[in-house]
Formats: C-alpha cells, structure tokens, sequence
C-alpha cells in the first residue's frame, strides 16, 4: 500500500479548488501508478484533510507539471481552510 504525507496550498481555478501536489510525490505516485491510470491520466486516491477523509483522483495538471487534488467545499468547510492556505494532507493510492 502506497501512502503519502505532504503539506500542499490550495488555489482556486473558476469554480474548483485544488490541491498541488509537490513535485516529488508526484514523480512517485506517477511511476507506482504507470499503466493502471485512469482516463485523463487519472489516479484513484483516498484521501485526509483535517477531519475529513473522502476517495477522489488525483489528475494531472500539464501547466503546473504535477498532479492536482480537487478539495470540495464540504472538505474545506470542515477544515476551516480556503484558497491560498497550505494544508497537511495524507494519501493512500487505491489502486496500486
């Protein structure tokens, strides 16, 4: 079982917010994940952000040069934290 640890700041784009994953992580997750991504290059996670844990993807973003994390308001809203604050999230790749 894969699982990551990392602090990541939320920025909005239209009406998403999203989580950058750093780079480092996103190297990894990309070569434990190559073959089995999903549509889009997609990766199954699950995921915990404050006191919220929820399954998502994560999904590449080739103009940032990683993979993205949608953080829905609910999550946020839990969390007491929006765009522009960094957040500690842990991950564990489901489908690995």
């Amino acid at each position: 079982m894969a699982e990551f640890a990392f602090d990541a700041p939320l920025f909005q784009e239209n009406a998403w917010v999203f989580a950058a994953v750093p780079f480092d992580v996103a190297d990894e997750v990309d070569e434990l994940t190559r073959g089995r991504q999903g549509g889009f290059g997609s990766v199954r996670v699950e995921v915990t952000l404050g006191p919220t844990t929820w399954r998502t993807s994560f999904f590449p973003d080739k103009t940032r040069g990683t993979f993205v994390l949608p953080v829905k308001k609910a999550v946020r809203t839990a969390a007491g934290v929006g765009p522009g604050d960094t957040v500690p999230v842990a991950v564990r790749l489901l489908d690995v």
